[in-house]
């Protein structure tokens, strides 16, 4: 599952999937930009929140455990690139990056 993801990133390709790591289990749609490791020592995702049902409210960053995340799709939609804030090198949140854009 994670190569998919990191050629999604890789491409630009937008993804959708079913989380289930809060507490509205549904489908995401996601500019998918790293998958790293975060200070709990647990493999994520990092990424644009674009659609879909959150209890977070409107698109924005968001981080998924990657344990959480199944039935990824890589959708033909192409986003044009980083958004802001976007630290490739995982900054202070993120270690050991597996992929990034």
């Amino acid at each position: 599952m994670a190569n998919n993801i990191c050629d999604a990133i890789a491409s630009k390709n937008l993804i959708s999937f079913h989380y289930t790591g809060d507490t509205v289990p549904d489908y995401r749609t996601v500019e998918p930009h790293m998958i790293a490791y975060n200070s709990l020592n647990k493999l994520i995702l990092s990424g644009w929140f674009t659609g879909g049902t959150t209890a977070s409210g409107g698109q924005g960053w968001r981080e998924y455990l990657m344990d959480s995340i199944s039935n990824v799709t890589v959708l033909d939609q192409i986003f044009s690139g980083p958004r802001p804030g976007y630290k490739a090198d995982g900054g202070k949140m993120f270690h050991s990056v597996q992929c990034a854009l």
